[in-house]
Order: C-alpha cells, then structure tokens, then sequence
C-alpha cells in the first residue's frame, strides 16, 4: 500500500476543478492550446477491462491499455482559475470549470510568498452601500417631472478651478463695459464619465486603442465630451502630437514614468490634454504603490518609459512631498506653468479616513489652480496588487464623498474644487444609477474602469474568477502583452461594445434626472434620496425608508 502523503497539492485544494467527460471529448487539444494557465495537460491512464463471455458469469481481465486524457494540473503556479477558455473552445462542450467550495486555498497559496492577484477585491462585494439607497423623491403634483425622450438636459462637470462670484476678476472699464482684469482658472465642461486611469503597459495595446478609439467616436460623431485617462507610464509619440490629446487626461505619479516623453513632445504638441492628474493613492492598494509585473514590461513599454524590462514598482508616496500644502506649491505650481495654465491640474487619492482633510486643504489652495480631487475607494480594480492589501485595505467611497462634500458646504466652498468618485462605480454592471447616487451625493462625477474590461471581454469576477491580471496571461487578451494573446481580442467590437455602453448610460442617466426633475447634474440633491437601511441613513444624512 503507497504511504499517503499528506501535504501533497490535490486538485481539490485548488478553488476551480476541471470537470471533464470522456465521452464526449474527442482528444483535438483545443482546450490545452487555449489555457494560458497550463491548468490542464494530455496525459495517458493505464486502463483495465474487465469483461466475461459465455453463457455462464466467468469474468476476465483484459490486458491493461493506455488511455488518453485530459486532466488537470494540481499546481499552486498553474492552478485553474475558473477563466473557461478551455470550455469556450472545446467543440462538444467536454470541459468545463467547477468552483470548488471545499478548498484549501487560504491555507496552501502562501508558499512562495505574499500572494498577488488582479481585478478587486473579492470581500464584501455582495453588501454595497449604493444598492441601500434608491430615488425616493419623484416630481409629480408640486414640481412636474421631465420628459426623459424629449427634454434638453445638460449633461456637463466641471474638471477644474471654480472661483466664487465674489473672487471673479471682473471690473468696469471707462466705457461701462464688463472687463476681466487677468485671466481666468481652465475649466474644461467635461461628460461625468471618464474612462479611469488604466496604463498602456497595464493593458494590452490593442485594448488601450480600442478605449482610445471609443473616446473618439463619442466626442466626434456622437457629441458626447467623454475623456480618457492614460494612466501613469506615458503614451505613444503619434498621439501626443495628434490632436486627439484634447481628449486625453495625462497622469504623472510617484513613478515619474513615460514623462520624460511627454516633456519632449511638449513643443510639437498641437492640442493641449484635457487636464492632468497627479496620483498619490488607488483606491484598490492604497498606501502600496503602483506595481507593472516584469512579464508585462514589454519592447513598446521598456521604450515610453525609458526602463528596462523589470518589475516597475511606484514609491508608496511621491518623493520630497511631505503635506497637501507642499503638493499644492511644487507640482500644481511646475505642472500648471509647463502648459502655462491652459490645463487643470487635478489630484487623486485613495478614499481614507483623512480624505476630508486632505479635501479642506485643497479648498484653502491660496493659488486657485486645484482643478478638482478625484476620491478613489477600496472597491476600485486593479492590475497587479498583494492580496492582503486588495482586500483588507482602504475605504469606501460613498461616505467620503458626501463627508467632503458636507465639509464643503459648512464653508460655503461647494462647487469650487469639483469631487470626482472612483471605486467599484458600476460594480454589478449599472454605472448610470451608480453615477446618478454619488452625484447626489456631492460628487460632480465619476470615474470607471474595470466596467470597460468587461465590456471588451474580460471574463474575471468579484467572485475569484480569473483575476489574474497581475500575472501577463491574461486569456482574452486584455492585460498582456503576450502576442499570441493579444491577438484574441478584436478590437473594433471592443470599442464599439464601449460605446453602446455610453450611449446607453446616458439615456439611462436622464431616465433618472427626469423624475426629480433636474436638467443638470443633481449634485448635492441628497434629498432625492432615501435608504432601506437605517444606519447608511443616518451616516448619509438622507431619509429612511422601510
């Protein structure tokens, strides 16, 4: 009898199973051709036969027969990950994942290591805020509501410095005319959609140009002034020179990487970016960094940014940076004087429970050049980020919007520096009633991003699907750079899926303006809202209703 060894890995300590027929399969190896993991293998089993011939039972065996099959890889490295590229593939359906509820996950992943993972984190996901709260104030008898198909409705936010009446630069010349003694803050009325800050090397290149694709079509043929934000690590030359930039937010965090680039394209720039955003904290591993896996570091990446190809990790913080105010002073100052004050400069942080804080300080900017604070919460995506940090990191976004929003307003400051929400927006697939909350709630807007991976084919979940962005197999194509894997994506339905999703978020967006009967953003109209649930009511400071 073999000893029984007890710590070996089994495929039933893996949190996906294969579930293979025999029957069915017909040994054409599409499956393991299409498992980017090497989750499954051929192999043979040694098969016996048992049969008896006669009238009489007088059972015989058969001489032993090698067998093909299809069998899994009980593996820590190449483990399942539930994708099912195997059961896509496979022609009479022979294959397919099975999550396992029985593993061992917890306690067997920890071998080599901090464990990493992509996508979000998988706590929680099930209990949100934002589907506690509804649109309880409906416009009928006292204020008529609007007709969502045939009213005309202003579906614009501010990405940059408001200044109050009181500070406008306004006088009356000699001739009695309104005259503007110096120029103005850049504000650029901006969609309240902006496709989040995903890098060119954290995406494939097809996917980054598929976003950048559907950017453009909004804004030129279907009028909608959506943006797209590069992500920290640069962007390719031809379109820093295009004059497609305009629709471009350029990002520079703790890394300073591809801005060497950016600099030096700077004179042959024949349209200004839409605004910039200076990344201190991600909502999805705040406090951590940024983190591109050497496996995604390739020839085109190790170019933009000038490095060659290792892990490219971003300090924790940006160097020489102490304080909101010192921030305020060196990088709004130098990033707004190198385009001569023609673009906003924003910050983002991770939600944190000194995001009030950091908020005030902001309104106390003495220079008038903070283009808006963009709040990112701990159910934001995320390429590449240690476990423990993914799940038991950060904060919601929800409460800190309304806080800072609410601290805003006890200085009389609402509106000055625009909020901007990030993290988990569109987590269960409806981003315009996500969008529509938050803004009530204080922010001008939001940012999305793992909602579009989706939309072009991404198959993880917030269940521990796949989620293995992190590792450069991506099996659709999406974050890797692999070419044989990039190549699965096609980019013109990528883009074109993108842009339904837009179109359909903003009829959707006004099917929820109209009964209140706003035409413009509701931001702020906490009163359109009412919770079932008792303690977001009161945290919220909105009505309760049961």
């Amino acid at each position: 009898m073999q000893t029984v060894k007890i710590n070996d890995i089994t495929p039933n300590d893996l949190p996906w199973t294969i579930e293979w027929s025999e029957d069915k399969c017909k040994m054409c190896g599409s499956c393991t051709a299409a498992c980017t993991f090497g989750a499954i293998e051929a192999g043979v089993e040694g098969r016996g036969v048992t049969f008896s011939e006669g009238v009489a039972p007088n059972p015989q065996a058969a001489a032993k027969r090698a067998v093909p099959v299809i069998r899994q890889v009980a593996d820590i490295k190449h483990r399942c990950t539930g994708c099912g590229m195997c059961e896509k593939v496979c022609p009479n359906r022979a294959i397919r994942p099975v999550r396992n509820e029985d593993n061992r996950w917890n306690f067997v992943n920890r071998s080599a290591g901090m464990p990493k993972r992509g996508g979000r984190s998988n706590l929680g996901v099930e209990d949100r805020t934002l589907d506690k709260i509804v649109v309880g104030r409906i416009s009928q008898m006292t204020d008529p509501s609007l007709d969502a198909l045939r009213h005309t409705f202003d579906m614009r936010a501010p990405f940059g410095r408001i200044l109050p009446p009181e500070q406008l630069p306004l006088s009356v010349g000699p001739d009695g005319t309104l005259q503007m003694d110096k120029p103005l803050p850049t504000v650029n009325w901006i969609y309240p959609l902006v496709f989040s800050d995903m890098s060119i090397g954290a995406l494939s290149t097809r996917c980054w140009e598929a976003i950048s694709m559907a950017t453009a079509y909004l804004n030129e043929e279907c009028g909608i002034p959506i943006r797209m934000c590069s992500g920290e690590g640069g962007m390719p030359v031809s379109l820093l020179k295009s004059e497609l930039l305009k629709y471009m937010i350029l990002q520079i965090a703790s890394g300073h990487f591809g801005w060497n680039r950016i600099i030096k394209a700077m004179p042959d720039m024949v349209a200004d970016p839409a605004g910039i955003i200076i990344k201190i904290g991600q909502g999805a591993k705040p406090g951590d960094g940024g983190l591109l896996m050497a496996q995604k570091v390739a020839k085109h990446i190790q170019a933009i940014r000038g490095v060659p190809k290792s892990d490219l990790l971003s300090p924790p913080n940006h160097q020489g940076l102490y304080s909101i105010e010192e921030s305020v002073q060196k990088m709004f100052l130098s990033l707004n004087a190198a385009f001569k004050f023609r673009v906003p400069v924003a910050i983002k942080t991770s939600a944190t429970a000194s995001s009030v804080s950091i908020y005030n300080n902001l309104l106390r900017d003495p220079y008038n050049i903070v283009g808006g604070y963009l709040i990112d919460g701990i159910q934001g995506g995320t390429g590449a980020a240690n476990e423990i940090s993914l799940d038991h990191t950060g904060h919601p976004v929800v409460s800190k919007v309304r806080d800072c929003y609410n601290a805003a307003v006890a200085q009389g400051r609402q509106g000055q520096i625009p909020l901007w929400a990030a993290g988990g927006i569109g987590l269960t697939g409806n981003a315009a009633a996500d969008a529509f909350k938050v803004i009530c709630l204080g922010a001008n807007g939001v940012f999305v991003s793992k909602i579009l991976l989706q939309l072009m084919g991404c198959v993880g979940n917030d269940r521990g699907r796949c989620n293995a962005c992190n590792t450069g197999l991506c099996p659709a194509g999406l974050t890797t750079q692999e070419k044989k894997l990039v190549k699965r994506l096609d980019i013109d339905k990528a883009a074109q899926n993108i842009v339904d999703y837009v179109l359909a978020f903003d009829s959707e967006m006004k099917k929820m303006m109209a009964p209140i009967g706003n035409s413009s953003l509701p931001v702020g109209r906490s009163d359109a809202l009412v919770s079932t649930d008792e303690a977001v009511a009161n945290k919220l400071g909105i009505q309760y209703a049961c």
